[in-house]
């Protein structure tokens, strides 16, 4: 493996750890409705557990609303049930063969906790970031030790894998931001 390569293989990995956050970012809650607050309920499905998303229709009514439509009658009950005994302290309410999620407006003190858990994901990603960037210059070391690489080479290679960790980190960064301001926009 090259050293151009390993910087490559770090930046695939540093951009997947991104993706991650970014995706856990999505199911914080905010003050507003988003169907993908619900896609980690798991609905028993003729007894098998089945993600929420592969049973039903997720959609927006209005700001602070879902609409989740199962696309079979007899799972209605189920799936009102398994977002009820979810751990999101939702209500949702049957209308018909539509289930309705009102989203309660959040607390002053629930939206400083909501920021809590923002600001320690960005800590777990950043982490995960360094211990990229750890791994990397690892296997640049071997390289050097087994005199596939010069010692310049290396070091060149390490300032670039450092200057792509700050560029994720800052980007961890900026996200954490603009979700804690969204989350604290009433």
């Amino acid at each position: 493996m090259s050293a151009a390569q390993i910087k490559t293989n770090a930046d695939q990995k540093m951009q997947k750890s991104i993706e991650a956050f970014k995706a856990n970012l999505a199911k914080i809650r905010t003050g507003r409705a988003n169907p993908g607050i619900l896609e980690h309920i798991m609905v028993d499905y003729y007894g098998n557990p089945t993600p929420i998303s592969q049973v039903a229709n997720l959609g927006l009514a209005d700001a602070r609303t879902i609409n989740v439509t199962p696309w079979e009658k007899n799972m209605v009950a189920v799936v009102e049930k398994a977002i009820r005994d979810s751990d999101l302290g939702l209500n949702p309410a049957t209308q018909g063969v539509v289930i309705r999620v009102p989203m309660p407006p959040l607390t002053e003190e629930r939206r400083k906790e909501l920021t809590k858990v923002v600001k320690s994901e960005g800590e777990e990603t950043k982490i995960a970031i360094r211990n990229l960037r750890r791994d990397a210059n690892e296997h640049l070391k071997r390289l050097i030790k087994d005199k596939e690489i010069s010692e310049d080479e290396e070091r060149r290679a390490q300032d670039e894998i450092q200057k792509l960790t700050d560029r994720f980190v800052a980007d961890v960064d900026k996200l954490v931001v603009e979700k804690d301001k969204e989350i604290m926009t009433v």
